[in-house]
């Protein structure tokens, strides 16, 4: 069939908590919207995104790491309190508690 598939690709993005790789539709997509990361479950909002599985570890680590000025190549802290709060609601129970912005 000369090498023609019939499979559909699917994009894979990397997680900024845990830093594995993932199909990009079982990935959150997180954007910044002034100085805030801002979920993007749609996947619509213009910008740079970086990627995150919903999961409060992963949120977590990300945060400890601070990734998302990073991956977003945005220059210092960014407030991710909506960020947890929509990890908390999609996982059901607290959110994990944001740091506070310096």
């Amino acid at each position: 069939m000369s090498g023609r598939t019939h499979a559909v690709a699917c994009p894979e993005r990397t997680c900024v908590g845990c830093r594995k790789r993932a199909a990009g539709r079982d990935l959150l997509r997180v954007v910044a919207i002034g100085d805030a990361c801002v979920p993007d479950p749609r996947r619509s909002l213009p910008g740079r995104g970086a990627h995150l599985h919903l999961d409060r570890t992963c949120l977590d680590l990300a945060l400890r790491r601070r990734a998302f000025p990073r991956a977003l190549r945005r220059p210092g802290p960014l407030d991710t309190e909506q960020l947890a709060r929509y990890v908390g609601e999609q996982v059901g129970g607290d959110a994990v508690a944001a740091p506070e912005r310096r």
